[in-house]
């Protein structure tokens, strides 16, 4: 098995994703609220890259869809709720369709079409992705949604951690990114010690969102992988 990173959805690039299991990391926040929201019941997830194709989607039944994501870190205007994990509670989502647009974690889960199987992963259900890839025995490709197109510390170091879970079990191939990232986890378990100094962290604090970064740095508090497949991300069940 041979573990791999690509560093932000810019730098995805079809020869090293097609065929390939991939795991799209947003831990602050795209993919925490996916994994939420799945956790809480809700049908299914679709990620779309427009604000214009999300209100396509539930214009004809809008009591059936949850319009979620952000611009920015911002809520859009006309959406139910923002990019917070904590705003995807039971209640909210049950039952319903939550249709997302974000600035960067959508744009990556898209953007590997191509692989084989697309998990959605967070420091959240980190043990319970490492646990499916263990399971699988294939090499894998996490791919972090970044920030802007730019390297983003928090998502490098929740691959960090889901490696780290993952030799704990088995021995893998490490490429140097992600024997990079394994090391960043080693010496920063704590997590927030490492990620306090990203620049995203710091755009999501200074807008006051203490309780969504508190909520995406805790560890396996869901068992869950979703996977997106058909333009769908639903409960993995294979």
């Amino acid at each position: 098995m041979k573990l791999d990173i690509i560093i932000s959805a810019d730098d995805i690039k079809d020869k090293v994703i097609k065929d390939k299991v991939v795991v799209v990391i947003d831990m602050l926040r795209a993919t925490s609220v996916i994994v939420t929201a799945i956790n809480n019941g809700c049908k299914k997830v679709i990620p779309v890259l427009t604000v214009e194709e999300a209100f396509d989607i539930v214009k004809d039944h809008r009591e059936q869809y949850i319009l979620g994501g952000e611009r920015r870190a911002l809520k859009i205007e006309g959406f139910d709720v923002s990019n917070s994990p904590l705003e995807y509670d039971k209640e909210s989502v049950c039952d319903k369709t939550v249709v997302i647009s974000t600035t960067n974690g959508t744009r990556a889960i898209n953007g590997c079409i191509d692989a084989k199987h697309i998990y959605i992963g967070a420091m959240i259900n980190a043990r319970a992705v490492a646990q499916k890839i263990i399971e699988l025995g294939e090499d894998v490709v996490f791919v972090n949604a970044g920030t802007y197109g730019q390297f983003s510390m928090d998502d490098f170091i929740c691959a960090g951690y889901m490696i780290n879970c993952i030799l704990e079990s088995t021995k893998a191939e490490l490429t140097d990114v992600a024997f990079t990232a394994n090391y960043a986890y080693e010496n920063n378990k704590d997590i927030l010690s490492f990620i306090k100094n990203a620049r995203h962290y710091n755009v999501i604090k200074s807008l006051g969102l203490d309780e969504d970064l508190a909520y995406c740095m805790k560890k396996d508090i869901i068992s869950i992988v979703p996977e997106f497949k058909d333009g769908e991300i639903k409960q993995s069940i294979n």
